[in-house]
């Protein structure tokens, strides 16, 4: 008996010495990828913002900020200039405590203690002929459990289907047999319900991607596939000439931006219900639009030509049969 009970005594131990074990490599990982994501993500801001003060013309404004509880970010905003009426790139990197209610909200992780880091930006083109584009990749801990999310999406006014095809066909070579998915999973996200219509012409979307070195590589390459999926469209489209008629129009338009990320956006949510800087979480907001009651678009004119693009459509197998 003396002796099964030191044998269960010693099981019981060396159980809890793996546990702890597995905890502390946890742990470990997960501090691990804190540095590489905050590092990876404060990079990418860099290159962004020096491909977009070339184009623009004009350079960006800088905020260094603190969040109260913890943390703070790197935010640069664009107004004005060749290419940006208004545009934003954040960093940030915060961590403390979720309030109770919002943390019930998640499907993953323990208790109330967080962390995140990540990169999110909003360009609003003065030109109508270019499209708006939003990007956003983060790096999220609740208690012992970490998570990959993030996503891109175009939204244009006067849409071009050799644009659409490019853009989507490079987010497709950037996650490969991932695309299908997370393009559905886009079109599903940046919808609006009360519109019966998306946002726009979709792009990508995923979340609650669990810690490993692939799903890394997955957002890294996603990230890196930024400027090439939007850049070669701003050179084609930034020099067309517009009228007010269409810069109205696009103002009409960006009345749904707005609808949708102070209505759906969970970026904004995150942000503003745990104390995140109002002015940097906003800053996806364009400087104009307008809302026009019960507003009719004429069928057969340029403007109606959009509404056949804000809907899920498979866009690389339409660009594969022209």
């Amino acid at each position: 008996m003396a002796v099964y009970q030191r044998s269960a005594f010693v099981c019981s131990t060396s159980k809890h010495k793996l546990v702890l074990a597995n905890s502390r490599k946890m742990h470990y990982a997960l501090v691990t990828m804190r540095d590489q994501a905050k590092e990876y993500f404060q990079s990418l801001q860099d290159q962004i913002c020096d491909s977009l003060t070339g184009y623009n013309g004009e350079s960006y404004q800088q905020d260094m900020w603190e969040r109260p509880g913890g943390g703070g970010g790197r935010t640069r905003v664009f107004s004005g200039g060749k290419l940006l009426e208004k545009g934003g790139v954040n960093f940030s990197e915060v961590y403390g405590k979720f309030s109770e209610d919002f943390a019930k909200s998640l499907p993953i992780g323990d208790g109330l203690d967080f962390y995140a880091t990540g990169i999110s930006l909003v360009l609003h083109p003065e030109n109508p002929h270019v499209p708006t584009i939003h990007a956003n990749f983060r790096y999220l801990e609740r208690g012992a459990s970490g998570w990959f999310g993030g996503g891109i999406d175009l939204t244009p006014y006067y849409p071009r289907h050799e644009d659409v095809i490019h853009f989507h066909s490079t987010i497709c070579e950037a996650l490969g047999d991932r695309y299908q998915e997370f393009k559905q999973e886009c079109d599903k996200y940046f919808y609006l319900p009360h519109r019966q219509e998306t946002r726009g012409v979709g792009g990508c979307f995923f979340d609650y991607q669990e810690v490993s070195d692939t799903n890394w590589q997955m957002v890294k390459k996603c990230g890196d596939a930024f400027l090439p999926s939007y850049l070669p469209i701003v050179d084609k489209r930034l020099s067309e000439k517009f009228d007010r008629k269409q810069k109205d129009f696009q103002e009409y338009r960006r009345g749904r931006y707005v609808e949708f990320n102070l209505l759906y956006d969970r970026g904004t949510v995150f942000g503003l219900k745990t104390n995140g800087r109002v002015e940097s979480i906003l800053m996806s907001l364009p400087k104009h639009a307008q809302w026009w009651y019960d507003h009719k678009i004429e069928p057969g004119s340029e403007e109606a030509k959009l509404l056949d693009y804000l809907k899920p459509r498979d866009w690389l197998n339409e660009g594969a049969a022209k």
